[in-house]
């Protein structure tokens, strides 16, 4: 039974080496987005799979034996073949799916993309259920018994009972003398982040390009949370007003208005004032539209709010662009074009599916 558990622990670290193998594809789909649980992710893997014994009737005659002339087409005899006929009792192709923790595909992404590992700069004080066990309690479970302090407090009870014999030194320990080794929770400096994800949901963006957001927002929160351990998540849609939204309408929820960009962020700034202070937190930004906006002027307001309010406060701002029929693309440049020499922006522009994969990496590539 235990090679048969090593020899299954083998194969599914050829199938693991498979998924790294086809990661690119993962990263320009939705497949894994649907199977993903809280800490691991369901991925399919089509035309493989798990080696077993078959045992059965071998009646064939042997390769290439049969009825039909040399140069006759298969399946055409007689009228027959054209994808017709009754419902037959054979299997069909295999997919096999894999269950893969967060923390393994995220390593994953990050030795594709080659992605540094993020130093983080808010701390804040937390307790936790590590530490030593340095404490002694009265009660506890067997494994946890501290001998030496039982022994000690038996020896007291039996000292100062009188019945202490130096002749027969016999010392037996009862249950009030039964003494457990116990663990403190101490505070610890532990890293935090936030992540607020903005988009654009006026009439100018799509079913398709929600979708790639979709995946962007996925693989950019899979690596941030293997990178912290605290990790909050904000969700805020916006087209002339913008607002709080869970993550089922962040990326479902359409509108009609028109798009006025500052919206969001002056949102995204009162939250951050209001909740998320920077010297405990790290605070990661990430904004999605197609480059529209609805004035220059409106513009203009962003571009100060990002240089005097939300740059010097985050870790990092990224703006996705994505492409679509009827945006004009011009929010991106003229972020570049006003703020393209701060490190702490970062845009990108996104035609299709095959570019996330490089928009990801202008994302997390720096390390911030």
């Amino acid at each position: 039974m235990f090679r048969i558990e090593v020899d299954r622990a083998r194969f599914r670290e050829i199938v693991r080496g498979r998924i790294r193998q086809d990661l690119r594809k993962y990263l320009s789909n939705s497949e894994l987005i649907a199977r993903q649980g809280e800490h691991a992710v369901s991925v399919p893997i089509p035309q493989i799979e798990l080696p077993r014994f078959r045992f059965g009737e071998n009646q064939k005659a042997g390769v290439g034996q049969g009825p039909g002339e040399k140069g006759e087409a298969l399946g055409e005899k007689d009228g027959e073949g054209g994808g017709e006929g009754a419902a037959g009792d054979a299997e069909g192709a295999h997919i096999l799916e894999v269950e893969v923790e967060l923390e393994e595909l995220a390593e994953m992404l990050g030795k594709e993309l080659q992605l540094p590992n993020i130093q983080p700069r808010g701390k804040r004080e937390i307790s936790t259920d590590g530490g030593r066990y340095n404490g002694v309690r009265r009660s506890g479970p067997d494994s946890l018994r501290h001998m030496r302090r039982t022994f000690k407090a038996a020896l007291l009870r039996t000292i100062s009972a009188g019945e202490w014999d130096p002749a027969n030194p016999k010392v037996v320990p009862d249950r009030e003398d039964q003494r457990y080794r116990a663990r403190k929770s101490a505070p610890v400096p532990d890293s935090s982040a936030v992540i607020f994800h903005m988009m654009d949901v006026s009439g100018s963006m799509g079913r398709e390009q929600k979708e790639i957001v979709r995946i962007e927002a996925f693989w950019i929160d899979t690596w941030l949370r293997s990178q912290y351990r605290n990790i909050e998540v904000v969700y805020i849609v916006h087209d002339a007003v913008a607002k709080v939204v869970d993550q089922n309408a962040f990326f479902h929820l359409r509108e009609s208005g028109g798009t006025k960009i500052s919206s969001a962020y002056e949102l995204a700034l009162k939250l951050i004032q209001e909740k998320y202070r920077t010297e405990d937190w790290n605070i990661y930004p990430f904004h999605y539209s197609d480059g529209d906006n609805w004035s220059a002027r409106d513009t203009e307001r962003c571009v100060a709010l990002l240089k005097d309010e939300l740059l010097p406060r985050c870790n990092q701002f990224c703006y996705g662009q994505v492409k679509s029929a009827y945006g004009s693309g011009q929010f991106k440049k003229d972020l570049d074009d006003a703020l393209g020499g701060d490190e702490r922006l970062v845009t990108s522009s996104v035609s299709d599916r095959g570019d996330i994969a490089a928009a990801i990496r202008s994302f997390l590539g720096k390390g911030r």
